[in-house]
């Protein structure tokens, strides 16, 4: 059986029209299906797993998968923390090409900045290129997105992928440093190359290769520093407040609403990074919701609306971060479960623990986009041995045959259902909630704008609460 990894998200349409150009019919993959485990038609001996792309790297590195799909930034990402990891890169589809930049707020030179501040999706490669640059001092921001939109405020550096230049400069900032040229390659794992006949599938796949090229990754020389040492950071004079881009964005906007507050740039399907806020000495930016938590724990933000979830997973990292919730603004609420295969003979976490050690289970597997709370919950419920997978998506794809359990947000159990999993437990209950930090210190004008903020938002859900109590 030759296992392939398969791209959801930007790369799923390409990669299916070429798929099917080699007469490799993935049955539903280029349709969108909602199902995660697919069949190729005619070919048994293929068996098809979609993931999102920066997954499948791993998966293929691990020997989970033989060959895969992927974009080159994700291999080069893999490959800068695990040099020795059994992934090769094949052939060049030529499919979704795109360039990975470091970039700055108004072209500043990367040597201009000391401290400097890096964010990105791919913190591994910018490890690698704050080293090559010599750096005398940086930290790097991992964060889920949207990494564009952080300097000049919250970053000085990213590494970011985009079209071209000018896709970049549209965003509002300059690339001063081109690190790679990135498409979509197929890999493979180096062990399955070797011993296993995947000619029917390798055959095919590589008559799609335009040319391999050679995919380096360029670093940067070391650079000069202009010899400055930090100004001291002049006190903050507004109250800077993160409100979420995504899934959370229409059910914000409604709370928002509700609260009698609207910024100019961000409705229910449409957004600006820096709308304008009707409220003078309030800032606000769009960023992803899953990197509020500790954006508001270092200081970056005073304010910031998410999901509770999000903040749970930070707090069990960071057991003693000083970030809370201040408001339930009760919007955007769905379970935060333990998923198993729909075939387990049990229909509670302990008979699932029993069987699993009945079948010789040594160690028990937990998928999660939440480690944290994985492995806040397996601890919780005395699991005898465990490892977690963090994955980025995709999720019900990975039980049974590469974990025993997900934990998993489910509201509909649609998608759950339709890849024949099963809830055994419900977790938790998220919500949307409005976070602060617990140890600021805000006085004068921002301690007012703090006040304005989350007094509009508490009444509103206040009076969300009576009108549902009267109309029941």
């Amino acid at each position: 059986m030759i296992k392939l990894a398969l791209p959801t998200g930007d790369l799923r349409s390409p990669a299916a029209e070429v798929l099917e150009s080699l007469g490799l019919n993935v049955e539903g993959y280029g349709e969108g299906s909602r199902q995660y485990r697919l069949n190729v038609a005619g070919q048994e001996d293929v068996l098809v797993r979609v993931f999102r792309e920066r997954d499948i790297p791993m998966q293929v590195a691990l020997g989970n998968y033989d060959l895969g799909i992927t974009g080159l930034a994700w291999i080069r990402e893999l490959q800068a923390r695990f040099p020795q990891r059994l992934l090769v890169p094949l052939a060049d589809l030529k499919i979704g090409q795109s360039a990975l930049f470091a970039a700055t707020a108004g072209g500043a030179s990367i040597g201009s900045f000391y401290p400097a501040r890096i964010a990105t999706e791919y913190p591994n490669l910018a490890e690698a290129f704050a080293r090559s640059a010599r750096l005398p001092r940086y930290r790097v921001q991992a964060v889920h997105g949207a990494a564009d939109a952080y300097p000049p405020e919250d970053a000085d550096i990213v590494i970011v992928v985009a079209a071209d230049e000018a896709a970049l400069q549209e965003t509002g900032i300059e690339p001063v440093h081109h690190l790679l040229d990135t498409s979509a390659w197929l890999v493979a794992n180096a062990q399955s190359l070797a011993g296993k006949d995947m000619t029917a599938v390798l055959s095919r796949m590589q008559e799609a290769a335009v040319g391999t090229g050679n995919g380096a990754l360029r670093l940067p020389s070391p650079v000069r520093g202009n010899g400055a040492r930090p100004a001291a950071r002049e006190a903050r004079t507004v109250l800077r407040l993160a409100i979420p881009d995504g899934h959370q964005q229409r059910h914000v906007y409604g709370a928002l609403l509700k609260a009698g507050l609207t910024f100019e740039g961000y409705e229910e399907k449409t957004y600006v990074r820096r709308p304008k806020s009707p409220i003078d000495g309030l800032e606000v930016k769009v960023i992803r919701p899953q990197d509020m938590p500790q954006l508001v724990a270092l200081g970056e933000f005073d304010v910031a609306i998410t999901g509770r979830d999000l903040l749970n997973e930070h707090l069990f990292q960071f057991p003693s971060s000083p970030v809370h919730e201040v408001v339930d603004l009760q919007v955007s609420q769905y379970n935060i479960s333990c998923v198993v295969d729909g075939n387990l003979p049990a229909e509670d976490l302990a008979g699932a623990v029993e069987y699993w050690r009945s079948q010789g289970k040594r160690s028990l597997t937990v998928a999660a986009e939440f480690p944290a709370t994985a492995d806040h919950y397996a601890r919780s419920r005395h699991f005898w041995r465990y490892q977690v997978i963090p994955i980025a998506g995709a999720s019900e794809g990975f039980v049974p045959e590469d974990a025993e359990m997900l934990i998993e947000g489910t509201e509909t159990g649609r998608t759950i259902a339709e890849n024949n999993l099963k809830v055994i437990e419900h977790i938790d209950r998220s919500t949307t909630a409005f976070i602060a930090r617990s140890d600021a210190v805000l006085e004068g004008k921002r301690r007012e704008v703090y006040e304005e903020l989350r007094g509009a938002l508490a009444a509103s859900v206040e009076q969300g609460s009576r009108s549902r109590e009267q109309g029941s």
